[in-house]
């Protein structure tokens, strides 16, 4: 589903060339639970970005399922995303202004099917404990129950790949839990599969399997 050769990542700062990824290769097949761990600033986020198509690597390939997206202009990427990638992120990145039950029917809409959405959007958030708060706004949610509407939305659209950034990192252990549970059936579920950014031990132990990076380079997995 996700393979990667020779990739780099490098930025200039001045007359100065940071290498901030050096190398990866990585395979990862359907289906499979994948967790990046390691120090900051080893590009943990950085790998995340490029398999998401938000950055270009300085060299190498990135491949999801079966498509080489190095070579692919915004639009495409664009377009892409939209088909193959949901995203769950650290600080939920609700839209304020919409409710729960909208910001979960909200990728629906912009790929064209948000009429059959509704009923898959409270589908979604009965799913994950919030059929009762699909009317609220983020304000008016717990850091929880946020992430969780940011995982219904992530899955809206049945993506093939989710990539997480540190999904439970401004979530207490109890809460955290809930939502990584969560996380855990709907991949299991679906099969979809799933790489999470995480510095905790007790996130990654529940992957398939576990990667580590270290100033740029894989160490371990």
């Amino acid at each position: 589903m996700i393979e990667l050769r020779g990739v780099t990542k490098s930025i200039h700062t001045g007359t100065h060339r940071v290498d901030i990824l050096k190398g990866i290769d990585l395979q990862i097949p359907r289906g499979q639970l994948v967790a990046i761990m390691g120090p900051s600033g080893s590009g943990k986020s950085t790998l995340l970005g490029l398999l998401a198509g938000l950055d270009c690597p300085t060299t190498g390939h990135i491949w999801l399922d079966g498509e080489e997206i190095t070579s692919l202009d915004e639009d495409r990427m664009a377009l892409l995303r939209g088909r193959k990638i949901g995203f769950v992120f650290q600080s939920y990145h609700l839209i304020p202004t919409l409710t729960a039950e909208e910001n979960v029917l909200l990728p629906m809409e912009l790929a064209g099917n948000g009429n059959g959405g509704r009923a898959r959007a409270r589908d979604l958030l009965d799913r994950v404990g919030l059929a009762q708060r699909r009317g609220h706004y983020p304000i008016q949610l717990s850091g929880g129950e946020q992430q969780r509407v940011a995982l219904a939305r992530a899955f809206a659209l049945q993506p093939p790949i989710l990539l997480a950034d540190e999904p439970t990192g401004n979530l207490d252990s109890t809460t955290g839990q809930v939502v990584l549970d969560l996380m855990l059936a709907l991949n299991r579920e679906r099969g979809t599969t799933t790489v999470l950014v995480t510095h905790e031990e007790a996130v990654a132990a529940c992957a398939d399997r576990r990667i580590i990076l270290h100033d740029g380079s894989i160490v371990t997995q």
